[in-house]
């Protein structure tokens, strides 16, 4: 079993049981309640709103979690500048690895052919460790 049909099948164990317990609170709870933002006249309310009360729940759950996504996302900002960095970084290493790498072919050969036509061994280069 790959990864991918594992967090798939793992997303359904999670997803079904929430559905099925979403749908029967929203079955429960389909009477209509007048919700009041005037804290002061509670006789003759200025905005009342009224709706089932399975509608307010889910509008709050869908609220938090946007709030908590958005927070999230906000508190994870100095990790995404770092990796942008680091990326940054290895592509300008990566750039110079490739001109060293250009840069000793080129020496390499001015060397062979300077002792080709010297009639000699070539010069040896010093060493380079090399990483890959």
């Amino acid at each position: 079993m790959n990864v991918k049909t594992f967090q798939r099948a793992v997303g359904l164990v999670l997803l079904v049981p929430i559905a099925i317990l979403a749908i029967a609170f929203a079955v429960a709870n389909r009477q209509v309640i007048a919700i009041s933002f005037d804290p002061f006249s509670s006789g003759e309310p200025v905005f009342v709103l009224a709706a089932p009360l399975f509608l307010l729940v889910f509008l709050l759950l869908a609220a938090g979690v946007v709030i908590g996504g958005v927070a999230s996302w906000l508190g994870q900002a100095r990790y995404r500048t770092a990796a942008r960095r680091f990326g940054a970084e290895a592509r300008e290493a990566q750039a110079e690895n490739a001109r060293l790498r250009t840069e000793l072919d080129i020496l390499s050969r001015q060397n062979r052919e300077e002792a080709r036509l010297a009639g000699t061994a070539p010069a040896p280069l010093p060493a380079l460790e090399l990483h890959h």
